[in-house]
C-alpha cells in the first residue's frame, strides 16, 4: 500500500539546512521514493500552521520508506536537517 511521508519545517539554521538540501536527491534518488512537492510558501486555507516549509513524498509501501529513512546516507545527512530546522514527519497510509 502507497505511504505519503509528510514533513512540515520551520528553520532554526538555513545554513545547516541547505547543505541538508544540497544533498538530499542524491540520496533520495538510490531509493524507491517519489518526491512530489517541496513548497517554502505553501498557502494556509485554514487553521493556524507554525512551519515555512512542507515536503511531500510516496513509496510503494512503508518499508521502502523505512528503507530510505533509516538508510545510513540519510541518517548521515539528516544531522544537517535536524540541526537546520524544527521538523514535523506524518506518515499517511494511502488509500489504495
Amino acid at each position: 500500500m502507497t505511504v505519503y511521508a509528510i514533513a512540515q519545517l520551520r528553520f532554526t539554521d538555513r545554513t545547516s539546512y541547505d547543505r541538508y538540501q544540497s544533498r538530499f536527491m542524491d540520496v533520495f534518488g538510490r531509493y524507491n521514493g517519489t518526491l512530489l512537492a517541496a513548497d517554502e510558501r505553501p498557502q494556509v486555507v485554514e487553521g493556524n500552521w507554525d512551519r515555512e516549509k512542507v515536503v511531500l513524498m510516496s513509496f510503494p509501501d512503508e518499508d521502502e520508506f523505512r528503507l530510505w529513512s533509516e538508510s545510513v546516507e540519510y541518517q548521515e545527512i539528516s544531522k544537517d536537517r535536524d540541526a537546520g530546522a524544527d521538523t514535523v514527519v506524518l506518515l499517511v497510509k494511502g488509500l489504495a
